[in-house]
């Protein structure tokens, strides 16, 4: 970036502002892509990091098969676009949901994720309302203690749940090991699928997680598809994690310094309402590239408090920064829009088109 940039950016659409290098979007695209196909694994990336049904087209036209969803109306917005092949991973209970659901299956082939019995037993509602047959995988916890069923037992007993339910087949399993975990993962999955297969069903789809697993794609025999989000953008926890440079971080929010109180003190624009407090385990809320040892200590919901003590440069009030965040997936759910840039060029406004889709 420089200063004109900084400053036309700040002239046309103030800051706070978040802003896309594009050449860096369609290079991680394409990384990640090539990096999948090389496994012999299938792309299903998770959109819930760019809530966008054109970055999504974008990465199905470079070999993605489908998109990953967390929540409906997630997955409303991007079939409105025509993307046709959408795995909801998460738990979906209710009949309001039931029937989002429906309309959704008769627009796209949808697959669901579910951990537990209350889940399937709605799961045939929106079945009959699409007059489709709705695939449903099991979500299996392999170490991260979130969601997912906790035994090849239950995963076993769940598939066969689905399969005896009306309008549902048993798709597979979804998995989402930890960075460290894919040996547990793998004899977790090898028994799930030994006790399915014994009842006479198989996984088609085996679907694993993460961006900060894309250093062990591959890793799991048997699976069908990976399912990275953060990739597209990446972000301070991407590099940390070591799959990512600072180059490969397409998302940076423009801020401006707009208060230097005391020598060793300052306030950005920029505070938990666009960085959020999501350290990520990190020092610091965020890295600015421009004073990279100056630390954003904490927030406000409007100020961003600036610790410059190991700061050797220092910003003057008025001057604009650039900032990585430490958690980009929340950081864009706070925006309505980001400036699409070329090198040093404006190329367009993107509206984050699935913004705030929490149900």
């Amino acid at each position: 970036m420089t200063a004109p940039l900084a400053a036309k950016i700040a002239r046309e659409y103030g800051t706070p502002c978040a802003v896309i290098d594009m050449d860096r979007v369609e290079r991680n695209i394409a990384r990640v892509q090539a990096t999948c196909d090389a496994a012999d694994v299938a792309n299903r990336p998770h959109i819930k990091t760019h809530k966008s049904p054109v970055l999504a087209q974008l990465q199905v036209k470079a070999g993605a098969r489908g998109i990953t969803c967390q929540k409906i109306g997630e997955a409303e917005v991007m079939a409105e676009a025509g993307i046709d092949d959408i795995l909801i991973s998460y738990n979906l209970i209710g009949e309001e949901k039931m029937a989002r659901l429906g309309a959704l299956q008769g627009k796209a082939e949808m697959t669901v994720a579910a951990d537990n019995p209350t889940v399937i037993e709605g799961l045939p509602q929106a079945a009959a309302i699409s007059g489709r047959t709705l695939s449903v995988v099991v979500e299996c916890d392999t170490g991260r203690k979130r969601a997912g069923v906790e035994t090849p037992a239950e995963a076993i007993a769940l598939a066969r749940q689905i399969a005896a339910s009306k309008g549902l087949r048993f798709g597979g399993f979804m998995l989402y090991p930890t960075e460290t975990g894919w040996a547990e993962a793998q004899t977790f999955y090898d028994e799930a699928l030994a006790g399915v297969r014994g009842h006479g069903l198989d996984a088609t789809m085996v679907s694993t997680g993460g961006s900060p697993n894309l250093k062990n794609l591959g890793k799991l025999k048997g699976a069908t598809e990976h399912r990275p989000g953060t990739y597209i953008y990446n972000d301070r926890m991407q590099v940390a994690a070591g799959v990512a440079t600072l180059d490969d971080c397409a998302l940076t929010i423009y801020s401006t310094v707009v208060s230097r109180a005391a020598p060793e003190r300052g306030i950005l624009d920029a505070g938990s309402k666009t960085l959020t407090a999501d350290s990520g385990g990190l020092d610091g809320f965020g890295l600015i590239l421009e004073h990279p040892e100056a630390k954003i200590a904490r927030f406000a919901e409007e100020h961003g408090f600036l610790d410059l003590t190991r700061s050797n440069t220092r910003p003057k009030v008025g001057d604009v920064v650039r900032i990585v965040p430490n958690h980009v997936c929340v950081v864009v759910n706070m925006m309505d829009e980001v400036v699409m840039v070329r090198g040093e060029e404006i190329v367009g406004v993107l509206p984050v088109a699935a913004r705030g889709k929490l149900r």
